[in-house]
């Protein structure tokens, strides 16, 4: 699993479909959905695509933080 303590991944079932979400830590009591998708026929799929995004994710962050530097 691809996962920080700043970045995780939630799937949550909405009637008959899926929901993938990219959540980011804001406090130790609020989070911040960064990226979601809807429409998954299944849990599996929703959670391949929200752990392969939240790479693709934290990866982005980190180029962004070495441009920076």
């Amino acid at each position: 699993m691809a996962s920080s303590k700043k970045y995780n991944c939630r799937v949550t079932q909405e009637d008959t479909s899926w929901t993938a979400e990219i959540l980011r830590r804001k406090t130790a009591r609020e989070s911040i959905v960064s990226k979601s998708q809807t429409g998954f026929a299944s849990e599996a799929e929703a959670e391949a695509w929200g752990q392969e995004e939240l790479k693709n994710f934290l990866k982005t962050e980190a180029d962004k933080r070495k441009k920076r530097a």
